[in-house]
């Protein structure tokens, strides 16, 4: 027996409709409320470490995610400068078990699309351009109120609305996402045949450079820099930018800057980080996903550690007969640690670049996450 019958979730990004998902598989009626008009993402790539992919078959899309992305089992090293020197190709841990690559790259968008498409199928609701606007919860249930002036009863109300999350605010949590001092380009291109796996430069102008396939003949680039205010930049500045900011790094780049133009979807985002660091829930309200922790991408764990929430959550829920102190307990002991040793060690990361940590002990890092999000959530 369920705990719940009825649930809303706030957000329809890869937490939401992973939670939505395995629900509505379980039973249970869902509705997920998503503010964007229809299923859009920004326009570039995600990269996907192989604990997201082995949620990814419990949700029943890998098959899906497998044949629209890149797998790839290595990650390269160069350095900057005309020669752009492979200084290391690295087997990468396959995090999700051996049936999975370590890593997929992927267009975000087809990912949203997927998620979105799988949850519509197990028979959850899925509502766009429609935000909350009140939260009412009691012993016994909350009572939603939406933008679009409807209202309704739940058994719980799961917020995966991100970073700046309304749910977040409206249950009164005032931790939130904290800028780190980087800030990223991101960049849609096309794929030379010689990139077939990430390739990083450290050094330049960059605090990172980087690339990561994520089809056929697609595949996202990325630079890493100071943090700087960037919104007033438009789309022909943005790519003059990147473009500017790439010169110090060659090889397959060479070929990047010559594809680099408006079509190529290039934005910026800021790197931030937070946990909220005691109970995600009050009463029958929970955040997940970036509502509940957000780090830097230099692990590239953010999408992994969203969809493992859910599908702690929902494996509690669906097994539970009530929604009590007992199943929050049980979804904090899992879920937080976990999330909060993930998020201090990619800000580590980050700031190990910052204060330009020679003897920083990079490789060592990377081996005990890696050997952490190995273990099933």
């Amino acid at each position: 027996m369920s705990a719940v019958s009825r649930v809303a979730i706030v957000g329809g990004g890869a937490a939401g409709t992973a939670a939505a998902i395995l629900l509505a598989k379980g039973g249970v009626t869902v509705d997920v409320f998503e503010a964007k008009p229809d299923i859009s993402a920004l326009g570039s790539g995600i990269t996907l470490q192989g604990n997201a992919l082995r949620v990814f078959a419990q949700l029943g899309i890998w098959e899906q995610v497998q044949e629209a992305g890149y797998g790839f089992d290595v990650l390269g090293l160069r350095t900057p400068g005309p020669e752009a020197r492979i200084l290391a190709e690295i087997p990468d841990q396959r995090t999700g078990g051996p049936e999975f690559p370590a890593t997929v790259g992927m267009y975000r968008p087809d990912l949203a699309r997927i998620l979105v498409d799988r949850a519509t199928e197990v028979g959850a609701s899925v509502h766009f351009g429609t935000t909350v606007t009140g939260i009412a919860s009691d012993d016994d249930g909350v009572d939603l109120t939406l933008s679009d002036g409807s209202s309704g009863r739940y058994d719980l109300v799961i917020g995966a609305d991100g970073l700046h999350s309304r749910v977040r605010e409206l249950i009164g949590i005032d931790v939130g996402p904290q800028r780190t001092g980087m800030g990223i380009w991101r960049a849609f291109v096309n794929r030379p045949a010689s990139v077939t796996h990430t390739e990083l430069y450290y050094g330049g102008p960059c605090f990172i450079a980087g690339y990561c396939p994520t089809g056929d003949d697609t595949m996202y680039a990325y630079l890493v820099e100071k943090a700087e205010d960037r919104s007033a930049v438009t789309d022909e500045q943005a790519v003059e930018i990147m473009r500017d900011l790439s010169m110090a790094y060659h090889g397959p780049w060479d070929d990047f800057r010559a594809d680099l133009s408006t079509a190529s979807r290039v934005n910026y985002t800021w790197f931030t980080q937070h946990v909220v660091p005691d109970a995600w829930n009050r009463g029958r309200v929970v955040i997940i996903g970036e509502a509940a922790h957000s780090g830097p991408p230099t692990l590239a764990q953010g999408a992994a550690q969203a969809v493992e929430d859910a599908s702690v959550l929902a494996e509690l829920l669906l097994a539970a007969d009530d929604v009590d102190q007992h199943l929050w307990d049980a979804f904090h002991a899992r879920r937080l640690p976990r999330a909060r040793e993930v998020v201090e060690a990619s800000v580590q990361l980050g700031t190990w670049l910052i204060e330009e940590r020679r003897d920083a002990d990079i490789p060592g890092l990377m081996g005990r996450i890696g050997a952490l999000v190995s273990e099933p959530a």
